[in-house]
């Protein structure tokens, strides 16, 4: 009506609606070209639907078909700036469109291809002269309409509306939300590719032969699917919907990001990426292969994985090598001269490179056991061997690369050292360039006033060198490369490094990041040089000489399982005493259990399980499977940390063997492990100590994942009964959900939880006779052995608040002696040990 104003309240909403969609329009029209002369948008994209007889080309409008809701867009994309294109989906909308899926695996076009929805149904590629470069071989197949829609996935369909062909079920190196990648299904961008195997792992293989990455579900079937959701979880499914196996991406409790993708990246790793509209970029929430230097052929042949302060970059691995395009080195490099090694039988020999590994797996290597020596001198007289590594690892294994591919991956944490072999004599640097002689005419310049000048120059470059490393490097992790001297032969296997208190003041920015303390010491997060991070912790009260500390830390070092923490190195200087793990970003089981926000993670059943197996695995191997008994004294949620996938993995064991105590009567049990709530019996008693005491203490924290109920919280439900007591009760009457955790919600397996609850119980016995050793507690969680009904745990009387306890290991380290003594009982915490991201 003319004349008619509206208020500024009844104007806000029509202007956003409005401006939003102009917007929109205003975006696609200028970075995705979809709009003619006249401002419309191209065909197709009101509702998806794509009519049969539809032809995009890069030279003419439309060039692009769009999802009903503007959130995806199919066909040309330009390729770089060489004039190509290639047909694919992409998102819409964003400030960069970013490729989903293309047509044939990104095949390259000119200006005069098409892209042509057929009359009979069928989708092609074809270049300027009509040869068809891609198909999906649809045209006999009764395809009455095509649409794409707002989840990606572009559809052809019969008159029956069933899918004879679509994009998600033909991925090409992306996974979109609500895709599934089934069980025989591969994200591909050669040489490299991700396959969901039928045995139930997810498998990342180059060249379709050799595998660098497994991980999974280990269950076989057809029906498992992989896929990732909305909140950034990248999961392996089975056909009831059940998690096998969760991969999560660092920022999944962030809802302000809108979109999520799986990609297979050209380097040969998967990563999660999540969109944030604050920064207008995608972010990298998770990777598959956290040290890209592990990615088989990323480097080329002959090509070596390095780290400088910027990240990993690629070499070749001495001047008896030229990389084969300099500027790309991960086209890898070749021998000089280019010739076959076999062309130079009689004059080869072997070039050795320290702390270098080459990458070998099966069924490429062969393993010969031998010394250094030996390993060198037997490549050198086999025809089939190319390289070799020596693995210092105690095993004095050697392992032959017999393939014309070999990259080799080069870090100061690598203990191994290996040869390859070359034509003539090795050449660690370029040769020297000779200056042509002086002619005639040269001008006769006095030697004193030549030396003076480089002497001085060089004394000048030394002070300013100095004084830039003192302002600006001096404590960063970035320099000072770390020296690493390993002491397999003097120190048994397991080779930890040694690193100098310098090193490790440097990496940790001079103590500067506390992440946790404990009965031991504070634990200090740092970064080595190759951009790993590492746990430091600062030991106190250690009163060891220099050869016991090296000698136990040997001891501590040699001890590899899957579900133990991994003690990387240490250091052993003047009074100080320090040793460095591999650093879990997602803490310790504790806070999960007990939160302080109600908006902490809630562990599912299904992970909850997990990590209980996992630690009752790893305590296992310290009891059954280590050349001496190793009995850690302190089980308790803040010394069972969890990894990026919520492995469950038991830190501080051994520790009790670096606690020298010369008078144990003047040590109280803050400064020697063991932990209200988690003591068992003996420990008072003054009885023997045996692994029974760690399955007592490992039984607590199996009722703690059940309840999320500490076991001496007064609070909860059990009033002043002993909680233990309260949950058998409980048990008997058959309320196990007043038991299990209520934040679980009932989201139970109850013959699970059943067995979990009664395996605790068996654990917390009394008499440690009663107790089953940790291997069959593994064997019971399993469902492997039956469980019979446990008496009800004796509540008893021993653990005073005025009770200490010391736990110290003999020379030899196969025995444990226990020394009870009367002081003040520390609280819980005071030896958690937490790891934070």
């Amino acid at each position: 009506m003319v004349g008619m104003q509206l208020t500024s309240a009844e104007r806000v909403p029509t202007t956003r609606f409005v401006s939003s969609r102009l917007y929109k329009l205003l975006v696609l029209c200028l970075f995705s070209s979809t709009c003619g002369d006249d401002g419309v948008l191209a065909e197709g994209s009101n509702n998806g639907t794509v009519e049969k007889g539809s032809i995009l080309r890069p030279s003419e409008q439309p060039k692009l078909w769009h999802s009903a809701g503007i959130k995806f867009s199919l066909g040309f994309q330009p390729s770089g700036n060489n004039g190509m294109y290639v047909v694919g989906i992409a998102y819409s909308g964003i400030k960069n469109p970013t490729l989903v899926w293309t047509a044939g695996g990104g095949i390259k076009v000119s200006v005069q291809s098409s892209f042509h929805l057929q009359n009979n149904g069928n989708l092609v590629l074809q270049d300027g002269i009509g040869k068809v470069l891609w198909q999906t071989n649809t045209g006999n197949s009764g395809v009455v309409s095509a649409v794409l829609e707002d989840s990606g996935n572009f559809v052809l369909k019969n008159g029956n509306a069933t899918t004879v062909w679509d994009t998600f079920t033909n991925p090409t190196d992306t996974l979109l939300v609500g895709q599934m990648l089934d069980v025989g299904k591969r994200l591909e961008l050669y040489p490299y590719s991700l396959l969901l195997e039928p045995y139930g792992n997810l498998t990342l293989k180059w060249r379709g032969n050799i595998t660098y990455w497994n991980v999974g579900a280990s269950e076989s079937s057809k029906t498992l699917t992989a896929a990732i959701s909305n909140d950034g979880l990248f999961t392996i499914s089975n056909s009831s919907g059940a998690q096998l196996w969760v991969a999560r991406s660092s920022d999944y409790t962030d809802s302000s990001i809108t979109l999520r993708r799986i990609k297979l990246d050209p380097d040969g790793n998967l990563r999660s990426y999540g969109w944030h509209e604050s920064s207008q970029s995608w972010r990298v929430g998770w990777s598959a292969v956290e040290d890209q230097c592990l990615v088989y052929g990323w480097c080329g042949n002959f090509g070596m994985c390095v780290y400088n302060e910027t990240g990993p970059f690629c070499k070749c691995p001495s001047a008896n090598f030229v990389a084969v395009d300099s500027k790309d080195p991960q086209q890898g490099c070749k021998r000089e001269p280019d010739i076959d090694i076999g062309e130079c039988s009689n004059n080869q020999s072997m070039l050795e490179l320290e702390h270098t590994e080459f990458l070998s797996y099966p069924p490429e290597s062969d393993d010969f056991y031998g010394g250094i020596s030996d390993c060198e001198q037997n490549c050198l007289k086999s025809g089939s061997c190319i390289a070799a590594t020596i693995l210092n690892d105690g095993s004095g294994m050697c392992r032959f690369k017999t393939t014309n591919f070999t990259i080799a991956y080069q870090s100061i944490t690598i203990p191994s050292t290996s040869y390859i072999k070359v034509c003539g004599e090795p050449r660690l640097l370029p040769s020297p360039i000779v200056p042509a002689a002086p002619s005639s005419k040269s001008i006769k310049v006095s030697v004193a006033g030549i030396a003076v000048a480089i002497v001085g120059t060089l004394l000048g470059l030394v002070i300013i060198e100095t004084a830039v490393w003192w302002v600006f490097c001096r404590n960063s992790p970035k320099f000072g490369g770390i020296s690493a001297q390993y002491t397999l032969l003097e120190y048994a296997s397991g080779a930890p490094i040694q690193f100098s208190y310098e090193e490790l003041k440097r990496s940790t920015r001079n103590f500067k990041e506390k992440v946790g303390s404990g009965g031991f010491g504070t634990v200090y997060k740092g970064t080595l040089p190759n951009r790993s991070l590492v746990a430091v912790k600062k030991l106190e009260g250690i009163e060891q000489g220099d050869k016991q500390f090296r000698m136990e830390v040997a001891t501590i070092s040699s001890t590899h399982h899957l579900n133990l923490v991994r003690l990387i190195g240490f250091c052993s200087e003047g009074r100080h005493r320090l040793l460095v793990y591999e650093f879990m970003k997602n803490t310790s089981l504790d806070s999960f259990l007990f939160p302080s926000s109600e908006k902490s993670r809630i562990l599912d059943w299904d992970t909850r399980l997990n990590i209980a197996l996992g630690t009752a695995r790893g305590i296992a191997y310290l009891h059954e499977e280590c050349r001496d008994c190793i009995i850690h004294c302190d089980i308790k949620p803040e010394n069972i940390l969890l990894d990026d996938n919520l492995n469950a993995k038991v830190s501080d064991f051994g520790l009790a063997k670096l606690n020298n105590v010369r008078d144990h009567r003047n040590h109280t049990l803050t400064s020697i492990r063991g932990t209200r709530g988690y003591l068992a019996p003996e420990w008072l008693a003054n009885l023997p100590i045996t692994s029974k005491s760690d399955v007592f203490s490992y039984g607590m924290v199996l009722l703690e994942i059940i309840s999320g109920k500490r076991n001496f919280d007064t609070s909860v439900s059990s009033g002043r009964r002993k909680f233990s007591t309260w949950a058998f009760d409980e048990f008997e009457k058959g309320s196990i959900l007043s038991i299990i955790d209520e934040k679980l919600g009932g989201q139970i397996n109850t013959e699970q939880v059943e067995r979990a609850i009664q395996v605790s119980f068996w654990c917390i016995q009394e008499q440690p006779s009663q107790r089953p050793s940790m291997g069959k507690v593994v064997k019971m969680l399993e469902g492997l052995l039956p469980i019979e009904r446990p008496p009800a745990p004796k509540p008893f009387e021993g653990l005073q608040s005025s009770a200490s306890i010391n736990c110290s290991v003999s020379a030899s380290g196969s025995m444990i002696s226990v020394l009870a003594a009367s002081a003040p009982l520390a609280s819980s915490s005071s030896s958690a040990d937490v790891f934070l991201s």
